[in-house]
């Protein structure tokens, strides 16, 4: 009785041993299979990046589940327990290396998914004057009229004022403009008291020197905010020329997401060829003069007003005047510029000219960032200051330009040698929080091939070495222009310095820019020549001291005849007016200097006898409230004044049209 209590006994005992060492063997094969699994999803997320080897290590993970499976099974029959230990360890090891190396490439692929502009955050104000004693909306009286954009696709200058006048059951009528500058206009002139504004605003016109004190002349009294999710493209392999909108975003925030509209103070069209690795860079400068795509009438403007209503405007507005499209852009926030170069360790470059400029927040004084002409290390705030500055001498728009493009190769040096995990999530964290693109995960893992190819091809080279870097170059004359157009009675009544490009210049970097892409042939050179006693000179596309503009200004009419002025407008399309009964022009509805183009009607006044000082003063009808700091806007200042007509006496001198000041100098 006893002999059979101790086998039970026994025969328990073995059971529960049996039992245990199943257990362990099935958490084991468990263990594997989940880390397995879960290691191969990650290699799922990676897209086009090493597709063979990615299969090649699936294939090999597997057979390695299948052989543990069965060693483990082995094993645990036999009950050799220093064995089982030692698959064990290993296992648990071999698990922990999945499940560490999986983990970091879902880390990495979610930041990367982060650079995708899924949804963006925009924020509409009702802005007065600062003199306005309304604190609140609910000050507004209902007999006031609220100024907003009639473009009923902008969701912070339409959508958002429509809610909030829906949502506060506002009775105001609503007065519709074409843009932001004309409603500002009528708000200085106390032709409109609430108008709608993106709420990032002051940094938007801090630019124009009629309101660069807007933060202290006017003030908001209710903002609203509305989530807006982007619409995202399937994704493609980047195995075909592309071209990508550098936007940097003087923003004054590190969120993109609250950048709906902002103020392009950067702007370079990058277009690549993966197969030749052959790419073209062109800076546009910010007051380039071209038909502004979302403008009523795409009237002409400064380029950089184009972001006010957003990126897709800006991208159209440079393919409406390139020809070129644009399939991706990337908008950087300049304060994330100076993180990402602290994150590389700086940057090193050539340094052509000395400076000082103000920091990242635009401040002076003891904030004032200076750097020295040569070979230099530029940590964060220097390389932003040497990109932003143009005012010293030799800086212009054209030059500083140059400087972003050489930082940015700069950075592309030190990518290249970033070898610490850290580092690359802190870059990333970095790029996160302030770049945002329209391109697709999958697309921007496509990049991978790419910079594999290059790397292969530097090792110990600079990246300007292996990728053709072609640099464009537009060339242009400066022009004070009178922003106005008869035709919608748009424009901001004031004379604004804006670059206008010469026709030939604009040709030929169009041409290398389809040349890249693949939409024209080259044009072969037949001739060559040099002179081994010249030094050689890099030859800039686009680069040229003079040009055709097509660009013709209203001339001043001021004491010319009846008669000349009719037939002028005659010859150029122009409607003419005349009041008074006078057989000379002592004013002009519409002042000198205004681009024809949108100058369909003109009426004079012959009625009396008016002072040259008189006509001019005419033509200030954009003026500020007189509390207001500073008594009037002033025009934006023009680095070659526009030529002012000579005073006309008796006989009178039948005017021309005005040229255009003198060439910009490439070389200044």
């Amino acid at each position: 009785m006893m002999r059979e209590k101790q086998k039970k006994k026994e025969r328990q005992q073995k059971e529960k041993i049996k039992t245990s060492w199943m257990i362990g063997m099935i958490i084991l094969l468990l263990l594997n299979i989940g880390a397995t699994a879960y290691f191969l999803y990650s290699l799922t997320l990676l897209g086009s990046i090493e597709t063979f080897l990615r299969y090649v290590v699936a294939i090999v993970l597997i057979a390695l589940m299948i052989f543990s499976f069965f060693h483990i099974r082995k094993t645990a029959r036999k009950k050799k327990k220093v064995r089982f230990i030692i698959d064990v360890t290993l296992s648990l090891l071999y698990s922990a290396i999945l499940i560490f190396v999986g983990g970091n490439i879902i880390k990495a692929i979610g930041k990367v998914g982060n650079l995708t502009e899924r949804e963006t955050t925009y924020s509409a104000s009702i802005v007065t004057l600062s003199t306005n004693k309304a604190t609140s909306i609910n000050d507004i009286s209902s007999s006031k009229e609220l100024g907003m954009i009639q473009d009923e696709n902008s969701v912070d200058g339409y959508q958002i004022p429509q809610q909030i006048i829906e949502d506060k059951g506002l009775k105001n009528k609503v007065k519709y403009y074409d843009n932001y500058t004309d409603m500002l206009a009528d708000l200085y002139d106390e032709e409109i008291e609430y108008i709608f504004l993106p709420s990032g605003y002051q940094s938007m016109f801090t630019s124009i020197d009629a309101y660069k004190d807007i933060a202290e002349e006017t003030k908001v009294i209710y903002t609203q905010n509305k989530s807006v999710k982007q619409e995202v493209s399937a994704g493609k392999s980047l195995t075909e020329p592309f071209t990508i909108l550098l936007m940097g975003i003087d923003s004054d925030t590190n969120d993109l997401s609250q950048s709906s509209s902002f103020n392009g103070d950067s702007l370079m069209l990058i277009t690549f060829n993966p197969t030749t690795l052959n790419s073209t860079i062109l800076s546009i400068p910010r007051d380039t003069y071209v038909p502004i795509a979302c403008f009523n009438g795409k009237r002409k403007n400064k380029i950089t007003h184009a972001a006010w209503q957003g990126e897709q405007c800006m991208m159209d507005t440079i393919t409406g005047f390139t020809g070129i499209p644009i399939d991706y852009y990337v908008k950087i926030n300049f304060k994330g510029a100076v993180q990402l170069v602290d994150a590389l360790g700086g940057i090193d470059a050539e340094v052509p000219i000395g400076f000082c400029e103000q920091n990242s927040d635009r401040a002076w004084g003891e904030n004032t960032i200076c750097v020295d002409a040569g070979y230099q290390h530029l940590n964060g705030e220097q390389a932003l200051a040497w990109a932003r500055h143009r005012k010293s001498a030799g800086f212009d728009d054209f030059v500083r330009g140059q400087n972003q493009q050489l930082v940015v190769k700069a950075m592309l040096n030190k990518l290249k040698d970033v070898r610490d995990l850290d580092t690359v999530y802190k870059i990333l964290d970095t790029v996160g929080n302030n770049m945002a693109t329209n391109m697709t995960t999958s697309e921007i893992l496509s990049l991978y091939n790419i910079g594999k190819d290059v790397l292969s091809r530097t090792k110990d080279m600079a990246v300007e070495d292996v990728l053709s870097m072609q640099h464009l170059y537009i060339s242009g004359a400066d022009a004070s222009i009178y922003d106005y157009s008869t035709i919608n009675g748009q424009g901001t009544r004031m004379r604004l310095y804006n670059f206008v490009p010469y026709q030939e210049s604009l040709d030929a970097v169009i041409q290398a820019m389809k040349v890249n892409l693949g939409m024209a042939e080259p044009e072969m050179q037949k001739t060559f020549a040099f002179d081994a006693s010249v030094p050689y000179e890099e030859s800039i596309i686009g680069k040229m001291s003079s040009g055709s503009t097509n660009l013709t200004l209203l001339p001043d009419f001021t004491g010319s005849s009846v008669s000349y002025v009719q037939s002028y407008g005659s010859s150029h399309g122009i409607k003419i007016n005349v009041t008074g009964n006078g057989s000379r022009v002592v004013s002009q509805s519409v002042p000198y200097g205004a681009d024809i183009e949108f100058v369909k009607t003109l009426t004079i006044n012959t009625g009396s006898t008016t002072t040259k000082k008189e006509t001019e003063d005419d033509e200030k009808t954009t003026t500020k409230p007189e509390t207001s700091p500073s008594p009037s806007p002033t025009p934006d200042p023009s680095p070659t004044p526009s030529p002012t007509p000579p005073e006309k006496t008796e006989p009178p001198v039948e005017p021309t049209d005005p040229e255009l000041p003198p060439e910009v100098n490439p070389e200044s």
